[in-house]
C-alpha cells in the first residue's frame, strides 16, 4: 500500500464515520443517548484501551518480522560475497563454476525471487542457484590442507547462508492470521458504533465531527501500518528493496576482475537459466 492509497483509504474511512456522526446527531436528544457521561466515557476508556494495547503488541510483532526480514536479506548478500572469496581456495574448475552460481543466485535473488516475495506468490519455493551449487560443491574433492578448510568453510557458510534465507522470506506471505484480522476489524467496529451514541445536537457539527474523526483516524493509520509490515516486501515507501544484495553482485563483478578470473554466469540480469 503506498502512501497515495493509504492517505485516500483514510479520507474515505473517516469521512463515513463523521458523516454517519452528524446524521445520527440529528435524531439524537440533548446530552446524547447516554444519560451518564461519565459512566459511558468509562466503558469506552477500557475499549480503547483494550483495542490499543491488543493492536499495539501485534504492531511490537510486526515491526520485529520486519526487521527480521531487513537483516536476514543483508546476512544473506554479507554471506554470499563472502562465499566468492571461499571459493576461489577449491581445486580444479569449480572456482570458476561456483562463481558464476553465486553471481546467478544473487542475480535471482535480487530478481525473480524478489519478485515472487512481493507478490506473495514465493511460497516453499527454493533457489534453483542454491540447489545447482549443492551438485557442483557435492563433486569437489579436496587433497591439500587449504583446499580442505576452504571446503569446510563453504558448508558452513552455505548453512549461514540458507539460515539468513529463511529470515528473509518467512513473513512474504503475511505473519498475521485471518482470524486476528477479524477480531481487529470487529473491536474497530464495536468503537465507532459506540461513539455514534456520543451523538449531541447541543454541541457544534465540528465539535461531533472531531470526536469521531480524530478516533478515526488514528484507528485507521494504525491498522494500515499494520498492515504494511505484514507484507514487508514490494514497491512503496519504506517497503523491502534487494538493495544489498545489488550492492553484493557489484561487489561480485569487482571481486573477479580483481582476481582475473573470466566468469560467465549461466543466467540473465535476473537469475533465469539461459
Amino acid at each position: 500500500m503506498n502512501l497515495l492509497v493509504g492517505l485516500a483509504v483514510m479520507i474515505v474511512v473517516t469521512a463515513l464515520t463523521v458523516s454517519s456522526m452528524l446524521l445520527v446527531r440529528r435524531r439524537a436528544p440533548e446530552g446524547s443517548y447516554f444519560t451518564d457521561g461519565d459512566r459511558a466515557s468509562g466503558v469506552f476508556g477500557v475499549l480503547a484501551t483494550g483495542f490499543s494495547v491488543l493492536l499495539g503488541f501485534i504492531i511490537f510483532l510486526g515491526f520485529t518480522s520486519y526487521d527480521a526480514s531487513r537483516s536476514g536479506a543483508e546476512e544473506e548478500a554479507t554471506i554470499v560475497a563472502q562465499q566468492v572469496q571461499t571459493a576461489q581456495f577449491l581445486p580444479g574448475d569449480s572456482p570458476t563454476r561456483l562463481t558464476g552460481e553465486l553471481t546467478c543466485y544473487a542475480r535471482s535473488v535480487a530478481g525473480t525471487e524478489w519478485n515472487a516475495q512481493g507478490d506473495g506468490t514465493l511460497g516453499d519455493q527454493i533457489n534453483p542457484w542454491g540447489a545447482a551449487m549443492f551438485k557442483t560443491i557435492s563433486q569437489v574433492h579436496p587433497r591439500t590442507a587449504t583446499e580442505q578448510s576452504a571446503y569446510d568453510r563453504w558448508m558452513d557458510q552455505t548453512s549461514d547462508r540458507e539460515q539468513a534465507r529463511i529470515a528473509r522470506v518467512h513473513g512474504a506471505e503475511g505473519i498475521i492470521p485471518a482470524p486476528l484480522w477479524v477480531v481487529l476489524f470487529v473491536i474497530s467496529g464495536v468503537i465507532f458504533g459506540y461513539l455514534l451514541f456520543f451523538a449531541d445536537p447541543a454541541e457544534g457539527a465540528v465539535t461531533q465531527g472531531m470526536l469521531i474523526g480524530s478516533v478515526t483516524v488514528v484507528i485507521t493509520l494504525l491498522l494500515m501500518l499494520l498492515v504494511f509490515f505484514n507484507h514487508p516486501h514490494g514497491a512503496g515507501v519504506g517497503r523491502l528493496q534487494p538493495t544489498a544484495m545489488e550492492r553484493t553482485i557489484r561487489l561480485i563483478d569487482t571481486e573477479v576482475g580483481v582476481a582475473g578470473l573470466t566468469v560467465t554466469p549461466p543466467c540473465d540480469e535476473d537469475g533465469n537459466v539461459r
